[in-house]
């Protein structure tokens, strides 16, 4: 789409959708709790999952750029040994 990761779009999709479901969880009973009516808590925790799955897709996919307190990703000119071979127990 715009931003180039190492992250697949259907992973932060599939990542942004299933956050969501439980943060619609967490509108429609807190929703409830104020309100004491399911129909409303109901309307709330629906009108906002289809903004929010858009909001967290691109959060997401913005951070994934950032190298900052990432471990992954080497510095810029830094000389990257290779990985030690994983011993294995006898």
């Amino acid at each position: 789409m715009f931003i180039r990761v190492g992250e697949a779009h259907p992973r932060s999709l599939l990542k942004a959708i299933s956050w969501r479901a439980v943060g619609s969880v967490d509108t429609f009973f807190l929703s409830f709790f104020f309100t004491h009516h399911v129909g409303a808590a109901a309307s709330i925790a629906s009108t906002e999952v289809l903004t929010k799955v858009l909001l967290y897709y691109f959060h997401e996919r913005a951070w994934a750029v950032l190298p900052w307190g990432r471990a992954d990703k080497p510095k810029r000119g830094a000389v990257v040994s290779p990985a030690p071979a994983a011993s294995i127990p006898t």
